[in-house]
């Protein structure tokens, strides 16, 4: 059973951290000279002829391998030829008239940056040639190049990192190829570890309890349990953010040079247009990636908290309403981008399938249509009234209309009896974890008196590696 190992890692002295700054640039800096023979072979420019797999990687195996290491210059090249054999298999579905899965041109793989504006620090390293200690003094060691280590006046074959917090699989039989970048967001390095664990790790739900999630636009998440129980992730605040961010980007798109107005372009010297216009892309490059980042560290705690609490409860399946059934009954220009740009309604899905199968838990794509307007006490679709998060029925229905959404979508696809609902509990991001809201179980008159909140921190590790 595959799973990963996702975690922060820290540099033991500023030389160290030096170190691994270079290793990462270089192993960007021979990714874009890879991509860039592909790319001009597939573009037929400049001389470039033939299959894009026939770049002469092995001289750029030899320019870059005193630095990283032969074993991590063949990963890296490795892993470009994966990225264009996955763009010409997503080429060959979007022009297959039968296949839908893919509605956009794919795109040929992109560059990590550039030397002048900063390249993207990003690497991987091969199975055998990094290992993780986990325990008190938690580490990360990797193999660097004899010239990198020359440059550095360093002794030490081997790098070694300080790694943070505890891992999700420290268990396992196997693993596999580390990912290793530095994360503009927080400001952190940090490394993704697949392994792979005996399927005794697996979890087993202690019942056979049903859930139903309904996926919105502003509550991000409605989910109702046969034990009675509903949870709501509300969204909008993140959704703002996103929208904040995304209209930044298009602020600072609009001065780039290319796209300023003659009479403006005159005012200002090449030099102060072209340094505009390094500063301008590089931010935004940076946004897109902070933007990124944002969206899928709140998927990925969402999936790991709901889940964790289903399990406690002893569901075995939960139920998903399918992405065409969202945009069939609420289709808007709004919703349309929260759902796809915002939310990323397919990758959410993956991902929580994916932490689901952890827990022993199936996730099953069901019909939802109509969900969100069918009033549970007479069964009316066309004379119930949405007002924001209200859902209001002629026949004196109403109640919280993503919650009720769930509720009918469990009730319409499972035959075990559902108990009558607790009161919901809400939650809300906080950049790090989804913590209950102020709100739940409480009346407005109510006030928290223990709103504390729990911060881990990594493990310290000491001594030289030879």
């Amino acid at each position: 059973m595959k799973r990963t190992n996702t975690f922060a890692v820290r540099p033991l002295s500023d030389d160290d951290e030096q170190v691994l700054r270079d290793l990462l640039d270089a192993s960007a800096a021979l990714w874009n000279e890879v991509n860039f023979q592909r790319l001009m072979r597939y573009n037929d420019e400049n001389g470039f002829e033939g299959d894009v797999f026939e770049a002469d990687t092995g001289r750029l195996e030899g320019k870059y391998k005193g630095v990283l290491g032969a074993s991590t210059a063949q990963q890296v090249i490795g892993k470009n030829t994966e990225a264009w054999k996955s763009f010409f298999t997503l080429k060959d579905q979007y022009h297959d008239e039968s296949n839908t899965s893919v509605t956009e041109h794919p795109e040929p793989p992109g560059f990590r940056g550039n030397e002048d504006d900063g390249r993207v620090l990003k690497g991987v390293i091969r199975k055998d040639a990094y290992t993780v200690e986990w325990g008190a003094r938690s580490r990360l060691e990797t193999v660097v190049g004899e010239q990198l280590r020359d440059r550095h006046n360093s002794p030490k074959s081997r790098l070694r990192l300080e790694v943070v917090g505890d891992p999700n699989w420290p268990d396992y039989e196997d693993q596999s190829r580390l990912d290793l970048w530095y994360d503009e967001t927080d400001s952190t390095f940090r490394a993704s570890q697949p392994v792979t664990v005996s399927d005794d790790s697996r979890g087993t739900p202690l019942a056979d309890h049903k859930a139903a999630l309904d996926i919105g636009a502003n509550n991000l998440v409605a989910c109702t349990t046969t034990t009675g129980d509903q949870y709501l992730y509300e969204g909008r605040e993140l959704f703002q953010r996103f929208r904040d961010t995304t209209r930044e980007i298009a602020r600072l798109q609009s001065k780039l040079p290319e796209r300023r107005s003659l009479s403006e372009s005159r005012k200002t010297s090449s030099s102060e247009r072209l340094e505009e216009g390094r500063y301008s892309s590089e931010r935004i490059r940076r946004l897109y990636r902070k933007r990124t980042r944002r969206r899928d560290h709140a998927q990925e705690a969402l999936c790991r908290d709901l889940l964790e609490r289903l399990y406690a409860e002893g569901v075995d399946t939960v139920y998903i309403g399918g992405l065409t059934d969202v945009l069939d009954t609420h289709w808007s220009v709004e919703t349309n981008a929260k759902t796809h740009n915002f939310w990323s309604f397919k990758k959410f899905t993956e991902r929580l399938a994916c932490t689901a199968e952890e827990y022993g838990i199936s996730v099953e794509v069901r019909s939802e249509a109509w969900t969100s307007q069918e009033c549970p006490q007479c069964g009316s679709t066309d004379r119930t009234t949405r007002h924001q998060d209200t859902l209001t029925c002629p026949c004196g229905f109403e109640g919280h209309a993503d919650l009720t959404a769930s509720e009918t979508f469990l009730r319409r696809h499972t035959e075990k009896a559902v108990r009558p609902m607790a009161r919901p509990v809400r939650f809300e991001w906080d950049d790090h974890n989804w913590s209950e809201s102020p709100r739940s179980h409480e009346s407005p008159n109510e006030q928290r008196t223990d709103p504390s909140t729990v911060h881990r921190d990594g493990n310290v590790v000491s001594g030289e590696s030879a």
